[in-house]
């Protein structure tokens, strides 16, 4: 007995691979747009207040005469 084996004609895409394209654009855009504006508003909220406290303080109370 023979096997008969069909084989499909190839399919004809023409797949130019600008999708892959702009995703890697994409992705990149996004990964300058990320360290640019995320990473520096991290750091900015995980460093907490910071206080500016003088050296010297001036405690001359003045009183009125009377």
């Amino acid at each position: 007995m023979t096997t008969v084996v069909n084989n499909p004609a190839p399919a004809n895409t023409s797949d130019s691979g600008m999708g892959f394209l702009l995703g890697a654009i994409l992705l990149v855009v996004f990964g300058i747009l990320f360290f640019a504006y995320v990473l520096p508003y991290l750091n900015s909220t995980f460093r907490g207040a910071q206080f500016n406290v003088p050296s010297t303080f001036d405690i001359n109370v003045q009183t009125p005469n009377k």
